[in-house]
């Protein structure tokens, strides 16, 4: 599986996003400032909206899943379990994924925003599809549950996973760095060679690089081991 953008061209206004390269099977991380374009490419990624020119062409990728931002905005049943079979699921597999067992017969507008992102999420992760594209998973998500969306994204088999976001303090192992700047998006690499020229990379991978260290990954867990090994 493998989704590719040629020479893509999007403008609104005075926004102009500019993007080439190719996002194969794997976990992939975009980062970048708030208004740097992440959103825009995940909906073009996504086949929401039409490039002015250039394409976005999807090899092997028969199912495509955008999760937004703001969960709300993909509410569309009274209860959490009719949401989750809204999804063509089980609710109650949903539900224990998400530990919302006993929230079954609330209105989904009744569970604080962090627990409508544990739902949507656990939809999104259940449903598996081939590309997956997660915009600013962790906002609103409390501190315990980043580390649960990061195993779900560890423990996803296959497929091309694409992790639009601004976090810098919990984040899951990943195959390869990407970085949005002004509109233009710029590919690091794969990991661990990209991590010393991702400019948007966390203070403890930073430091950890200042220190000499290598690590493997960009995990808080992977600076520390890294940071361990030159000390020992």
């Amino acid at each position: 599986m493998r989704v590719e953008l040629e020479e893509v061209l999007f403008s609104r206004g005075a926004f102009c996003l500019r993007a080439s390269g190719a996002f194969d099977e794997g976990v992939h991380i975009v980062s970048g400032p708030v208004g740097s374009g992440k959103s825009t490419l995940a909906v073009l990624l996504a086949g929401l909206m039409p490039p002015a020119s250039g394409v976005v062409r999807w090899q092997g990728v028969n199912s495509v899943l955008l999760l937004l931002q703001f969960p709300e905005h993909q509410i569309t049943s009274p209860t959490v379990a009719k949401e989750a079979a809204s999804w063509g699921l089980v609710p109650e597999e949903v539900l224990a994924l998400a530990d919302l067992e006993e929230r079954a017969d609330d209105d989904p507008f009744n569970l604080s925003r962090g627990e409508l992102k544990r739902l949507t999420l656990a939809c999104a992760f259940t449903r598996d599809p081939d590309l997956l594209l997660l915009d600013e998973p962790f906002s609103s998500l409390y501190c315990e549950r980043n580390g649960w969306f990061c195993g779900m994204i560890e423990e996803r088999g296959s497929g091309v996973t694409i992790i639009f976001s601004h976090e810098h303090a919990v984040l899951p192992r990943v195959d390869a760095i990407w970085e949005m700047d002004g509109g233009a998006l710029r590919g690091c690499g794969s990991v661990p060679g990209a991590i010393p020229s991702w400019r948007h990379a966390p203070a403890y991978l930073t430091y950890a690089l200042e220190m000499g260290a290598r690590p493997e990954n960009i995990r808080l867990a992977d600076a520390r081991e890294a940071l361990c090994r030159i000390r020992d």
